[in-house]
């Protein structure tokens, strides 16, 4: 049985990626959903009836979810053509005004899920299979009022480029500045966006549609909108402390 996995797939751009993925009529016997929001998931098969849809409300910061998981893989032992990992989360402000908690749970999302989910699913991978995962720009340099955040981009991408070069697949992290989605109603609620992120908000259709293409062509990274390029460059060439006084600046 030939499925695609996409996390996160409730909103935002797991959202967007399953219409994607809908639009480009891959041969998949099921798509398998995967969000907390179960009342969410379940609208997709009556959106598309042609494709047939397993919905999986799971969670997957919690153990238990994630061993769900592992389970359902083994009895149905599946071969994956494509995995889009969009689950993560991420909250500014300043370390100290942050809950210990919530950066804890930064973490766990963005990073550990990550790992788990990926060792899960790479035995079942098909050959030339693709992986997506969403990373951010944020991962190129540390951001001050966005440190776990950043540092657990920083953490996705390092870690899709590493295992890149170790697996016969298609694997791209995408590295997009801010873009419009429901991730910000959370963000926020510690301080306001800056300047400098909303001159650069992209809409998220345009972002995953460039991650599909570069994915296809096999690129590790794929960066949307010149100004985002630009800034990957420079951080490569120039001293992080240079960005580092322009964002820490009140």
């Amino acid at each position: 049985m030939n499925i695609g996995i996409i996390t996160g797939a409730s909103s935002g751009m797991g959202k967007e990626f399953v219409k994607l993925t809908m639009q480009n009529h891959l041969d998949l016997d099921e798509i398998w959903v995967i969000a907390r929001r179960k009342e969410r998931l379940e609208a997709w098969p009556s959106l598309y009836k042609e494709q047939k849809f397993r919905i999986l409300p799971l969670d997957l910061q919690k153990k238990e979810d994630v061993e769900c998981l592992k389970q359902i893989l083994e009895e149905t032992q599946p071969h994956i053509e494509l995995f889009v990992h969009c689950a993560g989360f991420g909250i500014m402000g300043k370390i100290q005004d942050i809950s210990m908690e919530e950066q804890a749970e930064m973490v766990d999302v963005n990073c550990r899920s990550v790992v788990e989910i990926s060792s899960l699913l790479l035995p079942y991978m098909k050959y030339r299979g693709r992986m997506i995962y969403m990373a951010s720009a944020a991962a190129f340099l540390p951001q001050p009022g966005f440190a776990v955040y950043a540092a657990s981009k920083a953490f996705v991408l390092s870690y899709v480029r590493a295992e890149n070069r170790e697996r016969q697949l298609r694997v791209t992290a995408v590295c997009p500045g801010a873009v419009k989605t429901e991730f910000f109603n959370r963000a926020l609620t510690k301080k306001h966006l800056p300047a400098y992120k909303k001159l650069v908000m992209a809409d998220p259709k345009k972002v995953i549609k460039k991650a599909w293409k570069d994915n296809e062509q096999n690129k590790e990274i794929s960066v949307y909108g010149k100004a985002i390029k630009l800034t990957h460059l420079v951080t490569k060439i120039l001293p992080h402390s240079l960005f580092l006084q322009f964002i820490g600046r009140k």
